[in-house]
Protein backbone atom coordinates (compact mmCIF):
# COMPACT_ATOMS: atom_id res chain seq x y z
CA UNK A 1 0.00 0.00 0.00
CA UNK A 2 1.41 3.32 -1.28
CA UNK A 3 1.24 5.93 1.63
CA UNK A 4 0.13 9.34 0.35
CA UNK A 5 2.74 12.50 1.16
CA UNK A 6 1.50 15.04 3.55
CA UNK A 7 -0.83 18.04 2.55
CA UNK A 8 0.51 21.57 3.08
CA UNK A 9 -2.38 22.04 5.72
CA UNK A 10 -1.56 18.62 7.18
CA UNK A 11 1.73 20.12 8.29
CA UNK A 12 2.37 22.35 11.48
CA UNK A 13 5.35 24.75 12.28
CA UNK A 14 6.90 24.87 15.87
CA UNK A 15 9.48 27.33 16.85
CA UNK A 16 12.77 25.55 17.50
CA UNK A 17 15.41 28.03 18.98
CA UNK A 18 15.10 31.63 19.25
CA UNK A 19 18.32 34.49 19.57
CA UNK A 20 18.85 38.15 18.87
CA UNK A 21 19.05 37.36 15.00
CA UNK A 22 15.71 35.27 14.28
CA UNK A 23 14.80 31.68 14.97
CA UNK A 24 14.11 28.37 13.36
CA UNK A 25 11.36 26.27 12.21
CA UNK A 26 10.27 22.77 12.93
CA UNK A 27 7.81 20.77 10.79
CA UNK A 28 5.51 18.25 12.73
CA UNK A 29 2.24 16.38 12.09
CA UNK A 30 -0.38 15.34 14.48
CA UNK A 31 -2.33 12.47 15.58
CA UNK A 32 -5.49 13.43 14.21
CA UNK A 33 -3.56 13.69 10.87
CA UNK A 34 -2.34 9.94 11.16
CA UNK A 35 -5.81 8.72 11.88
CA UNK A 36 -6.95 10.59 8.24
CA UNK A 37 -3.85 8.94 6.29
CA UNK A 38 -4.80 5.19 8.37
CA UNK A 39 -7.97 5.62 7.28
CA UNK A 40 -7.87 6.36 3.57
CA UNK A 41 -5.55 3.87 2.87
CA UNK A 42 -6.37 0.75 4.97
CA UNK A 43 -10.63 1.94 5.70
CA UNK A 44 -11.47 2.17 9.60
CA UNK A 45 -11.57 -1.56 9.78
CA UNK A 46 -7.96 -1.81 8.77
CA UNK A 47 -6.18 -0.50 11.40
CA UNK A 48 -5.67 -0.81 14.80
CA UNK A 49 -3.55 0.51 17.60
CA UNK A 50 -2.68 -0.54 21.29
CA UNK A 51 -0.62 0.88 23.95
CA UNK A 52 1.24 -1.03 26.63
CA UNK A 53 3.58 0.65 29.52
CA UNK A 54 7.30 -1.68 29.63
CA UNK A 55 8.92 -0.10 32.32
CA UNK A 56 7.56 3.21 32.87
CA UNK A 57 7.51 4.31 28.74
CA UNK A 58 4.50 4.09 27.31
CA UNK A 59 4.56 2.32 23.87
CA UNK A 60 2.33 2.29 21.25
CA UNK A 61 1.76 -0.60 18.74
CA UNK A 62 -0.12 -0.09 15.35
CA UNK A 63 -1.42 -2.52 13.26
CA UNK A 64 -2.63 -2.86 9.77
CA UNK A 65 -4.38 -5.45 7.79
CA UNK A 66 -2.86 -6.58 4.68
CA UNK A 67 -5.70 -6.75 2.47
CA UNK A 68 -4.15 -9.89 0.29
CA UNK A 69 -3.24 -12.38 3.40
CA UNK A 70 -5.78 -10.48 5.89
CA UNK A 71 -2.88 -11.03 8.43
CA UNK A 72 -1.84 -8.12 11.19
CA UNK A 73 1.54 -6.12 10.44
CA UNK A 74 2.57 -4.65 13.67
CA UNK A 75 4.64 -1.53 13.91
CA UNK A 76 6.06 -0.13 17.42
CA UNK A 77 7.90 2.85 18.72
CA UNK A 78 7.90 4.13 22.56
CA UNK A 79 6.70 8.27 23.52
CA UNK A 80 7.97 11.04 25.11
CA UNK A 81 5.69 13.05 27.77
CA UNK A 82 5.20 16.86 27.02
CA UNK A 83 5.48 19.30 30.29
CA UNK A 84 1.96 18.78 30.41
CA UNK A 85 -0.41 16.01 30.56
CA UNK A 86 2.58 13.86 30.65
CA UNK A 87 0.75 10.42 29.82
CA UNK A 88 -1.48 11.60 27.83
CA UNK A 89 1.33 13.41 25.72
CA UNK A 90 3.19 10.50 25.83
CA UNK A 91 0.58 7.86 24.12
CA UNK A 92 -0.03 10.87 21.43
CA UNK A 93 3.49 10.98 20.80
CA UNK A 94 3.99 7.02 21.14
CA UNK A 95 1.54 6.64 18.25
CA UNK A 96 2.66 9.83 15.72
CA UNK A 97 6.16 7.50 16.16
CA UNK A 98 4.83 4.26 15.25
CA UNK A 99 2.84 5.60 12.38
CA UNK A 100 6.10 7.03 10.91
CA UNK A 101 7.67 4.00 11.37
CA UNK A 102 4.38 2.39 8.49
CA UNK A 103 5.65 5.48 6.72
CA UNK A 104 3.31 8.39 7.15
CA UNK A 105 4.94 11.75 6.96
CA UNK A 106 8.18 10.09 6.95
CA UNK A 107 9.06 13.08 4.36
CA UNK A 108 9.12 15.45 6.80
CA UNK A 109 13.17 13.94 7.62
CA UNK A 110 13.92 15.35 4.20
CA UNK A 111 12.89 18.80 5.47
CA UNK A 112 15.86 21.64 5.12
CA UNK A 113 17.24 23.42 7.74
CA UNK A 114 14.26 26.15 8.10
CA UNK A 115 15.51 30.00 9.72
CA UNK A 116 13.71 33.37 9.85
CA UNK A 117 15.98 36.47 10.43
CA UNK A 118 14.66 38.52 12.64
CA UNK A 119 13.37 41.05 10.52
CA UNK A 120 10.68 38.96 9.08
CA UNK A 121 9.16 38.01 12.80
CA UNK A 122 8.56 39.93 16.11
CA UNK A 123 11.15 38.87 18.52
CA UNK A 124 11.14 39.87 22.14
CA UNK A 125 13.38 39.75 25.05
CA UNK A 126 12.31 38.60 28.48
CA UNK A 127 15.28 38.74 31.01
CA UNK A 128 18.10 36.92 29.47
CA UNK A 129 15.85 34.94 26.64
CA UNK A 130 14.79 35.47 23.69
CA UNK A 131 10.77 34.73 22.54
CA UNK A 132 8.90 35.27 19.74
CA UNK A 133 4.42 34.65 19.95
CA UNK A 134 4.27 34.37 15.78
CA UNK A 135 2.33 32.05 14.47
CA UNK A 136 3.68 30.17 11.32
CA UNK A 137 2.01 27.74 8.51
CA UNK A 138 2.89 25.85 5.75
CA UNK A 139 1.27 27.11 2.27
CA UNK A 140 2.62 25.06 -0.58
CA UNK A 141 4.85 22.05 -0.18
CA UNK A 142 6.56 19.72 -3.48
CA UNK A 143 8.13 16.44 -3.34
CA UNK A 144 9.98 14.45 -5.93
CA UNK A 145 9.67 11.18 -6.88
CA UNK A 146 11.35 9.66 -3.72
CA UNK A 147 9.54 12.16 -1.40
CA UNK A 148 11.79 14.28 -0.34
CA UNK A 149 10.95 17.98 0.11
CA UNK A 150 11.90 19.83 -2.76
CA UNK A 151 10.03 22.65 -2.59
CA UNK A 152 8.58 24.70 0.38
CA UNK A 153 6.37 27.90 1.50
CA UNK A 154 6.12 29.20 5.03
CA UNK A 155 4.05 31.93 5.53
CA UNK A 156 3.32 34.06 9.23
CA UNK A 157 -0.34 33.59 9.81
CA UNK A 158 -0.71 37.15 11.56
CA UNK A 159 0.15 39.25 8.36
CA UNK A 160 0.29 36.67 5.63
CA UNK A 161 3.94 37.26 4.80
CA UNK A 162 6.09 34.79 3.27
CA UNK A 163 8.98 34.05 5.65
CA UNK A 164 10.79 31.35 4.04
CA UNK A 165 10.86 29.99 0.14
CA UNK A 166 12.42 26.81 -0.86
CA UNK A 167 11.79 26.71 -4.82
CA UNK A 168 11.90 23.57 -6.54
CA UNK A 169 14.44 24.03 -8.74
CA UNK A 170 15.56 20.30 -9.82
CA UNK A 171 14.06 17.81 -12.65
CA UNK A 172 12.11 15.74 -10.78
CA UNK A 173 8.93 13.03 -11.88
CA UNK A 174 6.78 15.05 -9.04
CA UNK A 175 4.30 15.50 -11.77
CA UNK A 176 2.97 11.56 -11.52
CA UNK A 177 0.73 11.17 -8.99
CA UNK A 178 0.17 7.90 -7.22
CA UNK A 179 -3.12 5.75 -7.90
CA UNK A 180 -3.98 6.34 -4.45
CA UNK A 181 -4.10 10.35 -4.61
CA UNK A 182 -5.57 10.01 -8.05
CA UNK A 183 -8.16 8.02 -6.58
CA UNK A 184 -8.64 10.25 -3.72
CA UNK A 185 -8.88 13.51 -6.28
CA UNK A 186 -11.84 11.55 -8.11
CA UNK A 187 -13.48 10.62 -5.36
CA UNK A 188 -13.61 14.47 -3.89
CA UNK A 189 -14.51 15.33 -7.79
CA UNK A 190 -17.70 13.20 -6.89
CA UNK A 191 -18.65 14.26 -3.61
CA UNK A 192 -18.65 17.90 -4.87
CA UNK A 193 -20.27 17.59 -8.07
CA UNK A 194 -17.05 19.52 -9.20
CA UNK A 195 -16.01 18.80 -12.86
CA UNK A 196 -12.64 17.97 -13.81
CA UNK A 197 -11.80 20.20 -16.98
CA UNK A 198 -12.76 22.87 -14.13
CA UNK A 199 -9.78 21.75 -12.28
CA UNK A 200 -7.40 21.70 -15.01
CA UNK A 201 -8.49 25.52 -16.07
CA UNK A 202 -7.88 26.95 -12.57
CA UNK A 203 -4.78 25.60 -12.43
CA UNK A 204 -3.16 26.08 -16.17
CA UNK A 205 -3.16 22.00 -16.75
CA UNK A 206 -4.68 19.84 -19.91
CA UNK A 207 -4.87 16.31 -17.70
CA UNK A 208 -3.80 14.20 -14.64
CA UNK A 209 -0.26 13.80 -15.92
CA UNK A 210 0.39 17.44 -16.19
CA UNK A 211 -0.76 17.69 -12.00
CA UNK A 212 1.78 18.49 -9.54
CA UNK A 213 2.11 17.01 -6.10
CA UNK A 214 2.00 20.80 -4.99
CA UNK A 215 -1.10 21.29 -7.75
CA UNK A 216 -2.56 18.29 -6.11
CA UNK A 217 -2.81 19.22 -2.57
CA UNK A 218 -4.18 22.76 -3.32
CA UNK A 219 -6.78 21.49 -5.48
CA UNK A 220 -7.78 18.93 -3.06
CA UNK A 221 -7.57 21.58 -0.16
CA UNK A 222 -10.06 24.05 -1.89
CA UNK A 223 -12.26 20.45 -2.65
CA UNK A 224 -12.66 19.51 0.66
CA UNK A 225 -13.67 22.86 1.72
CA UNK A 226 -16.45 22.40 -0.77
CA UNK A 227 -19.99 21.28 0.45
CA UNK A 228 -21.53 17.93 -0.85
CA UNK A 229 -23.55 17.91 -4.40
CA UNK A 230 -27.06 17.99 -3.75
CA UNK A 231 -29.02 14.58 -4.93
CA UNK A 232 -32.26 14.79 -6.51
CA UNK A 233 -34.47 11.96 -5.96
Amino acid sequence: MNIRTLYANEIECRIGMVNEKGLSLLLYKNARVDMQILDECFGIFGWQRQHTCIDGNLYCTIQIKDPETQQWIAKEDVGVSGYTEKEKSQASDAFKRAAVNIGIGRELYSAPFIWIPASKVTIQRRGDKFCCYDHFKVSSISYNDKKEIVGLKIIKVEDNSTVYEMRNNHKTNNTVLSDSQVRNLYSELNRTGVDINSVFKRYGINSIEEMSYDTFSKAMNSLRKTKDKIHVA
